[in-house]
């Protein structure tokens, strides 16, 4: 299980830069939609149950009024679809990870922040309407969600909404997957409820390998 200072997502992204697409791409200094990191594990445009989480669990949420932040951007994958938001915070443990979003992204609503681990510098006091972080939980043991689950509250407004896509290790696709979290919908669940947040919704079946959870401060 990849711990939180791994350099998993660090040494992806490098390769990936390496490559002939990234030199051509940096030479040219210009932007495609499909040459993102992160689009790797699927496509919101064209990959089905993606489809499905953009527009159930991530559309509905992004208004131009609204504040967002997203835990782990990585090269923008979902991020471009929050930025119709009046803010966007992306915050990552890695800066190469955000300067690969600002290669992607230059935007005056996209503020970047370098956290500590579980933190949130920088984003202020019941600021957030909604926080959205998909391919990064799966990685966390639960003692990093629960101090993230922590961090989330000083930060949230009144009636804001969180969804998290994490690790499922009652499907057989995490089971095989040495990168996955230990983490259940039950133990999730119980996480949640502690720090005493409102479950509104969860999915168990839309992804193979993992859930996503949607709740609310009380």
């Amino acid at each position: 299980m990849p711990t939180l200072t791994t350099t998993l997502h660090l040494d992806m992204v490098r390769n990936r830069q390496r490559g002939l697409l990234g030199r051509l791409r940096r030479a040219r200094d210009a932007f495609r939609a499909d040459d993102i990191y992160g689009l790797e594990w699927g496509d919101p445009e064209v990959d089905e149950p993606l489809r499905y989480v953009k527009g159930h669990f991530l559309l509905p949420y992004v208004t131009p009024q609204a504040t967002v932040l997203e835990i782990g951007p990585g090269g923008g994958r979902w991020t471009r679809y929050l930025l119709a938001a009046r803010r966007v915070y992306a915050v990552d443990y890695h800066q190469e990870l955000l300067d690969e979003l600002a290669v992607n992204f230059r935007a005056d609503n996209l503020i970047s922040i370098r956290n500590s681990g579980t933190d949130l510098p920088g984003v202020p006091p019941e600021s957030i309407d909604f926080v959205f972080s998909f391919g990064v939980f799966v990685h966390l043991d639960l003692d990093l969600i629960d101090a993230y689950l922590h961090s989330f509250k000083s930060v949230l407004s009144c009636g804001a909404n969180v969804v998290l896509q994490y690790a499922d290790k009652t499907k057989p696709l995490a089971k095989l997957n040495n990168g996955f979290a230990q983490n259940t919908p039950e133990q999730m669940r119980r996480l949640i409820l502690s720090h005493g947040y409102r479950i509104e919704e969860e999915d168990t079946g839309t992804m193979w390998h993992s859930s996503i959870v949607r709740f609310t401060p009380r």
